[in-house]
């Protein structure tokens, strides 16, 4: 069994627990990759400098679901470790979303298609640096995938536990990989409805970000239903919250905070929430605009402003604030009425506003 990270993660903040975990599972890898040859050591890098950063809110959901179902204490080191395999699960999505987007950065560093198209540029190899990059990219996906299935079946929880785990886990990766699709589709698509935009949203982020990492801390205590019900009634709306508004983030927020730089979803021409009811409402001259400007690759800051100014004009972004905000009370209405240990839902309360309300 792996040795526990440290004994009793404190309650207060078990970030730097998760993060103990993530360090010490990914340097029991780097021998591993070394023997098969030592130039599979940039995969590992680039993992490493992917899983030094983000907010955690995956592991802390499903380590706060486990709590509030009254776990047993004496497993709380194993359920953290459990927990970080989320992180993995994570740098996966985030890899191949990059991939898809053709995105340059994330958190501030060059996204890892781009280190790898680097690195073949370089090193003056045969063939086209970008398919190199993008295919290694796709490889460190897959790979951190793998590792996601690996911490979690090694967490040191008994079988029974894990098991019922696994059910949930194998269920969240199908809804992603088909909420990703749908994202896919709706851009090709040009777009639609707000109802299909909210569709994406609840699929590709907002269960996979909040419901289902409660769900499996719920699996990791064996709780009853009734558990499972009550974090579905509280984890989706503040899982719908949460994209919303990361959406808004994606088109006014700081590169200073988000680490992407500014516009990025303009010029990657993300269908959401924010555009489909931008397009609704949109008069004749808006909507040129909207079809000129959206998804353009060389998208200039100006053109970047005159849609922050549509989605201003039409009303598009008060509409998802009101939003967020209704979700966020529909969420923590239902947090209150379930039958939790109390000082989980403390915790689960503050992650709830913490998770909506990030700044520009």
């Amino acid at each position: 069994m792996r040795e526990m990270v440290e004994s009793h993660a404190s309650d207060a903040d078990i970030r730097p627990h998760i993060q103990a975990s993530l360090d010490q599972f990914l340097a029991e890898q780097r021998p591993i990759l070394e023997a098969i040859g030592p130039e599979t050591l940039p995969l590992w890098d680039s993992a490493k400098s992917l899983l030094n950063g983000g907010k955690r809110l995956r592991p802390l959901f499903c380590y706060w679901g486990w709590s509030a179902a009254f776990g047993e204490a004496s497993q709380r080191d194993c359920v953290v470790t459990a927990a970080s395999s989320l992180e993995f699960l994570q740098a996966c999505a985030l890899i191949h979303d990059d991939v898809m987007d053709g995105s340059d950065t994330r958190r501030g560093l060059p996204a890892a298609h781009r280190q790898f198209a680097s690195m073949h540029r370089g090193s003056q190899w045969l063939g086209v640096p970008d398919r190199f990059g993008e295919a290694a990219a796709i490889l460190l996906g897959d790979l951190c995938l793998s590792w996601a299935d690996q911490l979690l079946l090694t967490s040191g929880l008994p079988t029974e536990n894990i098991n019922a785990a696994k059910i949930v886990y194998n269920e969240m990766r199908t809804e992603l990989m088909a909420g990703q699709y749908l994202d896919l589709l709706e851009q090709a698509r040009g777009g639609g409805s707000v109802e299909r935009a909210l569709r994406v949203v609840r699929y590709k982020s907002a269960k996979y970000t909040i419901e289902r990492p409660l769900h499996i801390g719920a699996a990791l205590a064996l709780a009853p239903q009734e558990v499972f019900d009550a974090y579905t009634g509280y984890g989706l709306p503040l899982g719908e919250a949460f994209q919303l508004r990361d959406d808004i983030l994606g088109v006014f927020g700081d590169p200073e905070v988000t680490g992407k730089p500014a516009g990025d979803d303009l010029r990657e021409g993300k269908r959401t929430v924010l555009i489909a009811i931008a397009t609704q409402r949109a008069n004749p001259d808006q909507l040129n605009s909207l079809h000129e400007l959206l998804g353009d690759e060389h998208l200039s800051i100006s053109g970047i402003e005159t849609l922050r100014e549509v989605i201003r004009e039409t009303g598009s972004l008060d509409y998802t604030e009101t939003l967020i905000s209704e979700l966020l009370e529909k969420s923590l209405a239902a947090l209150n009425a379930a039958p939790l240990d109390q000082k989980a839902v403390i915790a689960l309360t503050d992650l709830a506003h913490k998770s909506v309300q990030r700044s520009l």
